[in-house]
């Protein structure tokens, strides 16, 4: 089945996702904002009538039967949804509602309850693997929400994912990325103190790799990130203001229950100090800066 799909948020990730997407949609339906990313898209696909350009986000939503945002916090996902002229005032019955954006797991149960009010479906499925993984349609999507609804989902993002995997009810997305990037920061925390001891004792970064990376130090982060980390570049990838938000989001989310998390914590506040030097914009794994 076709489908016409509403996608809301071409950044860094979702200009790569819509790419894969307007391949297999009837139409690929987004809104004329004056970002540079959207006018690039529409550049890019000017010449593909599958795309269509709307001024509003309800003439965008009631031309859509699917609905994909990926933007950058809960503030965003306000906006477009739950104002006046919001997607939700103005979806078809039966509307699935794909969330890519890494949010709390508060306004995702929001969303899909106000969904259900409309009688369309709400799924939080934020993502994994950064705009590698979005350019070359290998991202991780862990997803909460309705069950039954699942099968018809996965039609849609196997096209743009390596794994595709539904963890529950609505909220348990959220929950899934979560316990991801409090793995993930603390990886990137012990390779950067392993690399900055590796350089600090001589050794050459190539040999270094090759002999650890088959073993149990093994992970993505020190495939990808360790050579350049090794070269202090940091000019690509998640960055750090995005880090800084998603462990925010983490040590709220703790605090309703007695949750221990003693090391998120103090990475966190690692990535609060590089944003305030000036390095928001910079690749995750430049906390090797604060070693030197």
């Amino acid at each position: 089945m076709k489908y016409n799909v509403g996608f809301l948020g071409l950044g860094i990730m979702g200009s790569h996702i819509a790419s894969h997407l307007i391949k297999i949609s009837k139409s690929l339906n987004i809104i004329n904002r004056k970002s540079l990313k959207t006018k690039n898209f529409i550049s890019k696909y000017s010449n593909d009538k599958k795309l269509k350009i709307y001024e509003n986000l309800n003439d965008l939503a009631m031309n859509s039967n699917v609905i994909i945002s990926c933007v950058g916090n809960d503030k965003n996902l306000k906006e477009i949804y739950l104002s006046k002229r919001g997607i939700l005032n103005g979806i078809e019955k039966n509307t699935l509602i794909i969330d890519h954006t890494t949010a709390s797991v508060k306004i995702s149960k929001t969303l899909h309850k106000k969904s259900l009010e409309k009688k369309s479906f709400f799924f939080d499925a934020p993502v994994s693997g950064g705009e590698i993984g979005a350019k070359n349609g290998t991202l991780s999507i862990m997803v909460g929400g309705n069950q039954k609804k699942f099968k018809t989902l996965k039609a849609i993002l196997d096209n743009y994912s390596k794994s595709l995997v539904y963890m529950g009810k609505s909220g348990n997305g959220q929950i899934t990325k979560m316990v991801n990037q409090i793995c993930v920061a603390s990886v990137i925390q012990g390779l950067s103190e392993g690399i900055n001891f590796a350089q600090k004792k001589k050794l050459n970064v190539n040999k270094l790799v090759d002999a650890i990376s088959s073993g149990a130090a093994q992970s993505w982060q020190l495939e990808n990130r360790a050579k350049t980390m090794w070269n202090k570049k940091f000019d690509f990838g998640f960055m750090n203001k995005l880090m800084l938000k998603d462990l925010e989001l983490i040590i709220e989310e703790i605090k309703k229950e007695n949750i221990k998390l003693p090391v998120t914590n103090i990475i966190k506040e690692y990535y609060k100090k590089l944003v305030k030097l000036g390095y928001e914009k910079e690749d995750t794994s430049n906390l090797i800066r604060l070693l030197k």
